[in-house]
């Protein structure tokens, strides 16, 4: 009783001194208190000295641990159950064998830090919502009880009311959910679970039963509960300790999880995933230091023997000694809140300051992408002038799974705007454009207003100035990763030189443009101030690429002397383009031909007219010019008679012309379409939209032309029958179907099918000597009948035997 008297004493006349304002009440409840402080104090006891600290008085802890020891929902609750595709998450993470556990930590924090920024956001326009005292301070606390097995954080975010905490923790599946169980069940990574705007989920990794307690100003104070068995409970909290506002989620730990109840790790987990959370995470650790004690008898005795062999010199020394009680140093255990991110925002530093590492984890941190992965490239600036602001991009590694689904009805963006350090919204449009949406970053202004509306700030003019220098960045940026991938070098000596040095570098063009090649094709489509820039950031395959990406640079650079156009087809898939007809009499002369398979290149092409003084030729069209034909106008005489004779002859088909073709080798005619309407490609396209109108669509379609081959031994022998009898009826039925044969070669749809196969058969017929008028034997019904009453005769014995039975 000795050891702990004076120090119960002081805390005593400290508690005294500290809450005498507070009325005659509290005096009397800690007098009262004092008499039972007999054991050393707990930590629970010293948050109560810590003003921020998660504080509760002894019947709030009583009630605590009752309601912690059954681990059950309580009777008063109102029971939920989850939603079908929120149990089925819940039941993968809570058996999942998955061994990076510690994911769940930094999604907590994340959610944390985006309710504190939703109350920031608030109380620009509404000082009173933040509160007075600790209530008002924005930043999140974890805490752990390593008696009990739990692990709490906590935030003063804007906190849930008891309809929010039923939205979105259970009943109501955000689309995120669908996407991340699929995607988890195609690639089995629980990593990328915080993009899909699930992330809270990942505490059943670790937990078996979760309370989530919040405070929101427009209600009262609320706990969710579960213990993930389908079922979730809510009730008015009225025992535990008052938040003021925010949430805390407390994690009652499974027993293989107690490696997250120690600090170090914790600590390492904070530091990994979470360094560059804009608000201060505390931790409350313990720490050891060295306390006076008052001195056991030995000590006492032990200490004065030593004194008496200084008698003259320390004379004084002693008396004074003597004086004072004799007390020793001892190490002791106590807790405060140690802050573990005190690491400066990266855009506000000089980026010849911040590391490549630094740059990774705060990509990381932003995105919401903990893969092994590193963004392809970042850019990171300050802007001077009329408007001043910095900015940090992040060119992803890997396309967002939804990053074209809705791409116009969507207003998604992944740019964060700060106004003088603080966070304002992640919702404008307007930032960047809409094909490079699928950048990473953020904008911090200290031109913007910063107490007006979000609608207000939308319409503000800095708004297209910032928006101006963001795209020019952002496609430097892009540039920059085909300039230092050596792949991407068209000198050869050069390409082997850097490649020995920066091979780590090799290929990541490929990679963004296999993942974001799209993106740049509709920004040629909608950005007309940046058309030419981003047709430098064209990549396309063609017939001399062997298989590989080239640029329309190097395309021209390869280009024979004398060409004028870049030769391009469009189609379904590359094998089919190779085989095209369009292409044999440009493979022969060795012109190189590019490969557009993608439907939005058909698109694209409508804008992309021309790239440094080229002009773009679809080859599958009309007006393509290869050299000059000595024997053109001969050939042109000597086939006028068929020409004319065959245009007669398919006046039902809507051909506008038949020509002499200077694009074929081996096949003897193909369609061509007029200039400026539709190919083939773009009719199928645009007949496969769900919502296409086919009487509209007739204005669109391109004249077709039958262009024929007068080397064919095929289109000679036509030619000889049509002049001996143009009136032979086998001669027209032979020039239909090649007209039909080479409009399904060309890539168009055939209005009549069963017309075209019609005709294929009378052709086999006749090769076969089979006569015209040969016919299908008919089948005999007699058969049918007979067959009929021969089963009807199978089936009496068994009846009869059936019914004896019944007998």
């Amino acid at each position: 009783m000795r050891k702990w008297t004076l120090p119960s004493a002081l805390l005593l006349l400290s508690l005294l001194l500290l809450f005498a304002d507070q009325g005659r009440k509290l005096q009397a409840n800690a007098e009262a208190d004092s008499d039972e402080l007999v054991d050393p104090p707990k930590v629970e006891d010293k948050i109560g000295a810590v003003p921020n600290g998660l504080s509760t008085d002894s019947d709030v802890a009583k009630r605590e641990a009752e309601s912690i020891s059954k681990r059950s929902l309580r009777n008063n609750a109102q029971k939920f159950e989850f939603q079908a595709e929120v149990s089925r998450l819940m039941d993968i993470l809570i058996n999942s064998l998955y061994s990076n556990k510690d994911i769940f930590l930094r999604e907590l924090i994340s959610n944390a830090s985006d309710a504190l920024d939703k109350i920031r956001f608030l109380s620009l326009t509404d000082k009173e919502i933040l509160g007075e005292g600790d209530t008002a301070k924005l930043e999140i606390q974890i805490k752990l009880d390593k008696e009990k097995k739990i692990l709490s954080i906590r935030d003063r975010g804007i906190g849930m009311t008891k309809e929010d905490l039923i939205k979105n923790l259970g009943t109501i599946a955000k689309s995120g959910t669908s996407a991340f169980l699929e995607k988890m069940q195609s690639s089995g990574d629980l990593n990328l679970i915080g993009q899909f705007g699930v992330g809270f989920y990942s505490v059943y990794l670790v937990a078996d039963y979760v309370e989530v307690i919040s405070k929101h100003n427009d209600d009262k104070q609320h706990v969710w509960e579960s213990k993930a068995d389908g079922a979730f409970a809510i009730s008015e909290d009225t025992w535990n300790e008052p938040l003021g506002r925010g949430t805390e989620i407390r994690l009652h730990l499974r027993d293989e999880a107690g490696e997250y109840l120690e600090e170090h790790k914790l600590k390492e987990l904070v530091k990994k995933y979470s360094e560059f959370i804009n608000f201060p995470i505390y931790l409350w650790a313990s720490k050891e230091v060295d306390v006076e004690v008052p001195a056991d008898e030995d000590d006492e005795s032990s200490e004065s023997s030593s004194e008496e062999e200084s008698k003259d010199d320390d004379a004084e020394k002693s008396e004074d000694e003597e004086e004072k009680p004799k007390t020793k140093t001892v190490k002791e255990t106590t807790y405060e809140w140690e802050l573990l991110n005190d690491v400066k925002a990266i855009w506000l530093r000089n980026p010849k300051e911040v590391s490549e590492e630094e740059y990774t984890k705060f990509y990381h941190t932003l995105a919401k992408d903990f893969g092994d992965e590193k963004p392809l490239a970042w850019s990171h600036f300050n802007a001077e002038g009329d408007v001043e602001f910095k900015a940090v991009l992040f060119v992803p590694p890997k396309a967002p799974h939804d990053l074209y689904e809705s791409y116009y009805n969507s207003n998604k963006s992944n740019l964060k705007l700060y106004v003088r350090r603080v966070f304002i919204s992640d919702e404008f449009d307007e930032l960047l454009p809409k094909y490079l949406s699928f950048l990473k970053g953020l904008v911090d202004s200290d031109t913007l207003p910063l107490n007006v509306s979000r609608e207000m700030l939308q319409q503000h003019s800095s708004l297209r100035t910032i928006k101006k220098k963001l795209i020019r960045k952002a496609l430097d940026m892009i540039r920059r990763i085909a300039d230092e991938d050596p792949d991407e070098s068209t000198d050869k000596d050069k390409k082997e030189e850097v490649s020995s040095d920066n091979d780590e570098k090799r290929g990541q063009y490929a990679k963004f443009w296999n993942e974001f090649g799209k993106s740049i094709k509709l920004g040629i489509i909608e950005d007309a101030t940046n058309r030419n820039r981003l047709a430098k950031l064209l990549r396309v395959e063609t017939s001399k690429s062997e298989g590989k990406l080239t640029s329309l640079d190097q395309y021209i650079s390869r280009m024979k002397s004398g060409q004028k156009d870049i030769f391009y087809i469009t189609g379904t898939n590359k094998e089919q383009l190779e085989k095209s007809p369009f292409l044999e009499r440009l493979r022969k002369k060795n012109y190189e031909v590019i490969y557009f398979t993608d439907p939005v290149d058909e698109y694209l092409m409508q804008y992309l007219m021309d790239y440094e003084d080229k002009k773009f030729q679809n080859v599958s069209k009309e007006g393509l010019k290869i050299g000059k034909d000595a024997k053109a106008k001969e050939l042109k005489e000597s086939f006028k008679d068929l020409t004319k004779w065959w245009k007669s002859a398919l006046s039902s088909e809507n051909v506008d012309d038949v020509k002499i073709s200077n694009r074929l080798d081996n096949t003897p005619c193909v369609v061509v379409t007029s200039k400026f309407g539709w190919s083939a490609n773009m009719e199928r396209i645009m007949q496969a939209q769900t919502l296409s109108d086919a009487s509209k669509q007739a204005y669109m379609r391109g004249k077709r032309v039958l262009e024929i081959n007068p080397r064919h031994p095929i289109i000679k022998e036509l030619r000889e029958r049509v002049v001996k009898n143009p009136e032979d009826e086998s001669v027209k039925q032979t020039a239909q179907l090649m007209y039909q044969t080479a409009l399904f070669e060309s890539g168009f749809l055939l209005n009549d099918p069963k017309d075209f196969a019609s005709r294929i058969y009378d052709s086999v017929k006749s090769s076969l000597d089979i006569s015209p008028e040969a016919t299908v034997e008919e089948e005999e019904e007699a058969e049918e009948v007979e067959a009929e009453s021969e089963a009807k005769d199978g089936a009496s014995p068994d009846a009869d035997a059936d019914a004896k039975d019944e007998l």
